[in-house]
């Protein structure tokens, strides 16, 4: 059994040992830029522990998982330009550091590169691993349209909310899983088990991520608090917070998230002061804990020896940050 730091490796060198056409070099410098900006390598990291589930031999497996990192590099450099963002993995962007068009054709030229990488899957299998990917690639778009959308509402359900984080997070990471365990030769159950087991901890942790932003430890998260309510961005914190309001309550939160703060300290201040009023830390803490409980659940049902699984639980709760 691999460790993650083997597999961590081994994705990198993947990423690492990428090749690149010679013409047009300034296509591909931000790609060069993005990829070696580091990360956590999660989705293709998880991937390989899948495949290492049913088999010891996972070399073929690595190249098309290396494809995953690219795509969601490429969503990255995407969501920065709509998003308007400057730093990314302390940074600056690409289309800060180049310019807006750049980073729009480089980011096209990465979902091609993933693609290849995905079609470098053994072929019995190619087919069901690359329709995995697709699939998964056009939820990220549509959760991306709805976060977009949501930007303009300052009523959102809960349900949508769920819905939203789903398709823009949590598919990738499901796909991840069941993308290793088809590598690996599972069966079609043990690989739907598995991606249910990865979209369950996808919702767990962009939850718990909402959560950090404002009831984190600041020296463990890196930021300071409220930066989500500074920027007037709708979390599961708000949604339910709207959902549980009194009226008085209801109108003060869209007031308060309705336009620019002069000062954002007493800004988030205020919202906090609402959140803890309704008692909204620990019913997310509740909504993560379900979704915890329910992607093990999934896991608890795979097909293979619990020793096997040692690797990919401790992976697991070090992304939701608990034991099992």
């Amino acid at each position: 059994m691999y460790t993650r730091e083997q597999l961590t490796d081994l994705v990198n060198r993947a990423v690492s040992s990428l090749s690149f056409p010679e013409e047009a070099v300034k296509l591909f410098e931000p790609v060069i830029y993005v990829l070696g900006a580091g990360g956590k390598r999660l989705r293709p990291v998880i991937a390989l522990m899948a495949c290492n589930l049913f088999s010891d031999r996972i070399d073929d497996a690595v190249k098309p998982v290396a494809g995953l990192e690219i795509f969601h590099n490429f969503t990255l450099v995407h969501d920065d330009i709509m998003d308007q963002a400057n730093v990314r993995r302390n940074s600056p962007t690409v289309h800060k550091k180049w310019s807006p068009n750049q980073a729009i054709l480089s980011g096209d030229v990465m979902a091609f590169m993933a693609n290849e990488c995905l079609l470098e899957a053994p072929a019995p299998i190619a087919a069901d691993v690359f329709r995995t990917f697709n699939k998964a690639a056009v939820e990220v778009c549509i959760g991306q349209q709805l976060d977009m959308d949501f930007e303009r509402s300052l009523v959102i359900s809960g349900e949508d909310y769920l819905r939203m984080i789903e398709l823009k997070t949590a598919v990738l990471l499901g796909a991840s899983c069941r993308i290793g365990a088809i590598l690996g030769g599972a069966d079609k159950k043990n690989a739907d088990l598995l991606y249910e087991f990865g979209r369950n901890l996808g919702i767990a942790f962009q939850i718990q991520d909402d959560l950090l932003d404002l009831y984190g430890d600041e020296k463990l998260f890196g930021k300071a608090h409220g930066g989500d309510i500074v920027s007037n961005k709708k979390t599961f914190l708000y949604v339910k917070a709207l959902e549980l309001a009194s009226g008085t309550q209801s109108r003060r939160l869209q007031e308060l998230f309705s336009g620019v703060e002069s000062d954002p300290a007493g800004k988030v201040k205020a919202v906090k002061e609402l959140f803890d009023q309704m008692g909204i830390r620990q019913l997310t803490l509740e909504a993560a804990n379900h979704y915890i409980s329910s992607s093990f659940s999934f896991l608890d049902r795979v097909g293979v020896r619990k020793d096997r699984m040692e690797e990919l639980i401790r992976f697991a709760e070090s992304l939701i940050g608990r034991e099992h």
